[in-house]
């Protein structure tokens, strides 16, 4: 398991890999909105809560197809299925090596883009923490959806109408979480419904996407 962390971490940070990709693609997200509805810290504050999340979303959405797209074009998945190790714990660990190279640049990071959207300081800690809950969530469940179109040459666009909606739990009660940090309010209900999602995604859905690669690989 620890072997295969370790190649797709090496696969992603290779040049072409899409490592940094989701961070610039935030980046570039958190420059152009203050152009599009002005930089007064007024009106970019109330919405920048929901402007980061989706943001996050759409950055953890650029490298989903590279999830199991390589391996499927060289054949090591088929020799995944065959090893020893169960193609869920495959599955999850292909989503963990997604989420060190796409979803934990984008919580470090977040705090600075945070500034450039005139979030308040009070509000950074909840943001983070709601990153930290619910970027995991995101990338297994974007595990999933490569797993259901591996195999398919136009899967991106695909990958993305399937991937979405399940993401709108998260991004609901990520985006509350932040919100009320910007408020001052107590953020302990939606942290526990985020982090209820993110447990049963992690509980559930590598048995789900390990059950739609062997159907992909028959």
């Amino acid at each position: 398991m620890i072997a295969l962390l370790i190649r797709d971490l090496r696969l992603a940070t290779r040049a072409g890999g899409g490592f940094g990709l989701g961070v610039a693609f935030f980046l570039i997200l958190s420059a152009l909105v203050p152009f599009g509805v002005g930089p007064d810290r007024a009106t970019l504050g109330p919405v920048a809560p929901g402007i980061l999340w989706v943001g996050a979303l759409l950055a953890c959405l650029l490298s989903l197809d590279r999830i199991f797209a390589l391996d499927h074009e060289d054949g090591s998945l088929d020799l995944l299925a065959t090893r020893p190790l169960p193609l869920g714990g495959a599955v999850a660990i292909k989503a963990l090596a997604h989420w060190i190279t796409t979803g934990l640049p984008l919580v470090l990071a977040a705090p600075i883009f945070g500034l450039l959207l005139h979030l308040p300081m009070q509000a950074v800690p909840a943001l983070v923490l709601s990153l930290a809950l619910g970027t995991p969530a995101l990338s297994m469940l974007g595990a999933f959806g490569a797993a259901i179109t591996v195999g398919l040459r136009p899967g991106g666009l695909l990958l993305s109408l399937l991937v979405l909606p399940l993401y709108i739990p998260t991004l609901l009660f990520g985006a509350e979480i932040t919100r009320r940090g910007v408020r001052g309010q107590a953020i302990g209900t939606p942290l526990v419904f985020l982090a209820g999602i993110t447990l049963a995604v992690l509980a559930l859905i590598p048995l789900a996407a390990a059950a739609a690669l062997r159907v992909n690989l028959r």
